[in-house]
């Protein structure tokens, strides 16, 4: 781990057991293993796998609805991008 990632791997250390809390759902176990895998790209800092994951995370959470999660997700973006890691594929409309 480097100081880089340090703050991005405690929030994903933070977003993964609440994520398991979750009620279970038919996408559960998809959504577990992209936050572990995105756990593991944060770890290599391999941003395409970082990117791919995060929207992955994001698209699951999304479909839950609101859930404890989401201000954890949007503090590891936060985390990511201040680290500059680029979590989209795209840049937002402004």
């Amino acid at each position: 781990m480097s100081e880089k990632t340090a703050a991005a791997l405690a929030k994903i250390d933070e977003l993964l057991p609440l994520l398991k809390a979750l009620p279970e759902a038919p996408d559960s176990s998809e959504m577990n293993e992209a936050a572990e895998a995105l756990r593991r790209a944060i770890a290599a800092f391999h941003m395409e796998a970082i990117r791919f994951r995060m929207h992955t995370v994001d698209r699951l959470l999304k479909k839950r609805g609101e859930t404890p999660c989401r201000q954890v997700f949007e503090d590891l973006r936060h985390e990511l991008e201040a680290a500059g890691f680029h979590t989209r594929s795209h840049a937002a409309p402004g």
